[in-house]
């Protein structure tokens, strides 16, 4: 008997040295972090010499990791001094004065960067851009995150009356696929996403195989961030401009705050340079008339363009308008028959298409 026991005895302090052994925090399930995209792109040029520098990462990564040592920005061999921030999954670098004009700038996330496991990257990360000659009228651009690998980011749904058209990713979250409707979805092989005729991208859903569950948490959490952060703006160029009805109007780079909602019932323009920044912040609801424009003149970009819709009804665009931007409302963004957008949808609610088309925007 006593041999017996002393045989369990021994099993049981062996495998609790095992079990002792073990590696803590995520085990063999821990994958390495990466910086999945930048602003700017590598190799961009005509960047502002007055914009931050960001990097955002393919998981939660550790705050405390993210500082001027790990995240650094050069011009030639001159080191930029300058403030990192971490918001959602994006890490931002500020700098401490405008960069130099007409210079090969290289950003460098280096290992010291960890994630919230404590896994750092397996090599830094680099790219480069080239400044332009002047700085940027307006406001910060806002951080989308991963909420900018999609074209049209939904909580609960996305419906479509064929056929639209869509050019770029669509997500839906913590919705599963049976909600993207009207779009006859083709599974892959892989069960990771979904094809559509209706869909030069990928489609998915939070009922897909992984990684797509967790991909889709980062970037619905990362889309509410940017809606906070456009709302939260501070120190508004204007204040309650034309009492919300922007229709026939011409505006110039800057931040817009309303208490009401926006009115556009004819064809509004917006005038500035490629790196300009418009945000454009109600507390009601966005609404579009049939055949009313937003035009962009100058070399503004859709990129730039943010309008946050804080009201219950959400954003509606009329029959056959046609729209530039990314919308983040609280609640649902309705495109009528025929309506066009060039920009990212990214929604709380719902997203409704109708014979519409939506085109994202270049980075």
């Amino acid at each position: 008997m006593k041999k017996v026991l002393g045989v369990f005895l021994s099993a049981a302090l062996l495998a609790g040295l095992i079990v002792a052994c073990t590696p803590v925090g995520n085990g063999p399930a821990d994958v390495v972090p990466t910086v999945g995209s930048t602003i700017p792109a590598d190799t961009a040029s005509g960047v502002a010499t007055n914009r931050s520098i960001t990097a955002t990462f393919t998981g939660d990564m550790d705050p405390t990791t993210l500082t001027a040592s790990t995240f650094m920005v050069a011009a030639g061999s001159t080191t930029i001094a300058g403030s990192v921030t971490y918001v959602g999954t994006t890490a931002v670098f500020t700098p401490s004065a405008t960069l130099p004009t007409g210079t090969l700038c290289t950003a460098t996330v280096n290992t010291g960067a960890k994630d919230v496991a404590g896994n750092a990257l397996a090599s830094p990360s680099v790219w480069s851009f080239t400044t332009s000659a002047g700085v940027a009228k307006g406001p910060n651009p806002v951080v989308l995150g991963t909420a900018g690998n999609y074209a049209i980011l939904s909580k609960t749904g996305i419906s479509s009356v064929p056929t639209s058209a869509v050019t770029g990713n669509l997500g839906v979250s913590p919705a599963a696929a049976t909600y993207i409707t009207g779009f006859s979805l083709v599974a892959d092989t892989s069960n990771v996403f979904s094809k559509s005729s209706q869909v030069t991208g990928k489609l998915y859903a939070a009922n897909y195989a992984v990684p797509t569950p967790s991909n889709l948490t980062t970037a619905v959490s990362a889309m509410e961030t940017a809606y906070t952060d456009a709302a939260g703006r501070a120190l508004p160029n204007y204040t309650e401009l034309y009492a919300g009805n922007i229709s026939s109007k011409t505006l110039v780079p800057g931040l817009y705050k309303w208490s009401t909602g926006v009115l556009i019932n004819a064809n509004v323009t917006l005038s500035g340079a490629a790196n300009d920044v418009w945000i454009f912040q109600m507390a009601g609801d966005l609404t579009m008339a049939s055949a009313a424009k937003v035009i962009l003149m100058g070399g503004a970009l859709a990129k730039n363009v943010f309008w946050q819709v804080g009201g219950g009804v959400g954003a509606s665009f009329g029959t056959g308008s046609h729209f530039e931007g990314i919308v983040l409302t609280q609640k649902a963004i309705k495109l009528a028959t025929g309506a066009s957008a060039s920009g990212r949808l990214l929604a709380q609610t719902a997203v409704t298409l109708d014979h519409s088309t939506v085109v994202q925007p270049a980075q």
